[in-house]
């Protein structure tokens, strides 16, 4: 893979095959982080798990206390009272069946679906839609739920779904380089408080096999981190 001439610059500042303490880690990430737009810092967790079992899989999700930096747009889909609610709360978009058709003829205007218990039987004709695009709603995800205004206000303020791939990694944003290094350090540890309280009973030998961090078009810088 043949890299532009901003990442191979700052490759050159840092030095890949050191782990650096956390913040050390984070500040060579801004340090790096050379491009035009605000870049997003993304957390790639390799866990000493085996995603094909059952019982060794990783999911969960995490309310960062200092957002991710991005706007995200929630359609809810619900009736009665808790589409009210839903509006109310400040939901982007709100519907039911209208809006279920809307997205078997495509419609994908949205990052976050939330639904309520009694309409999961109708969104599954979109499962296959939405399914690929992680965007269906998940009890496990807290986006199947009656309360949809706490689901809808977590969202908002920076709730994030961390989940092990078929990699055994976890792929998650903690914010944007313009956040700098303290919202983002107290971001990173809430991140990894929680995938490290989500290991499965089932999982063996060393859990944290490593951690990196990389801005959207910056190196992986490696982080020591031990449990």
């Amino acid at each position: 893979m043949k890299h532009g001439k901003i990442y191979r610059e700052s490759l050159k500042a840092v030095d890949t095959k050191v782990a650096y303490e956390a913040k050390e880690a984070i500040d060579n990430v801004l340090a790096t982080a050379k491009a035009k737009f605000d870049e997003t810092v993304e957390l790639h967790v390799r866990l000493g798990v085996d995603p094909k079992q059952a019982d060794q899989q990783v999911r969960g999700t995490v309310v960062l206390p200092n957002g991710t930096g991005k706007t995200v747009k929630v359609l809810v889909i619900a009736k009665g009272d808790k589409a009210d609610a839903a509006t109310a709360a400040g939901a982007d978009l709100v519907g039911a069946e209208d809006m279920i058709a809307k997205i078997q003829q495509g419609f994908l205007d949205f990052d976050v679906v939330i639904t309520t218990p009694d309409m999961m039987g109708q969104l599954g004709r979109v499962a296959r839609i939405l399914g690929p695009k992680g965007l269906m709603p998940s009890p496990k995800s807290g986006t199947v739920t009656m309360d949809v205004v706490k689901a809808i206000n977590e969202t908002k303020a920076g709730k994030v779904e961390y989940r092990v791939d078929k990699t055994a990694i976890v792929h998650c944003p903690i914010g944007k380089k313009s956040f700098g290094t303290d919202k983002l350090i107290e971001n990173f540890n809430t991140l990894m408080e929680a995938i490290v309280k989500a290991k499965p009973a089932a999982a063996k030998g060393v859990y944290v096999k490593s951690v990196t961090l990389a801005s959207t078009m910056g190196p992986g810088i490696k982080v020591n981190y031990k449990i």
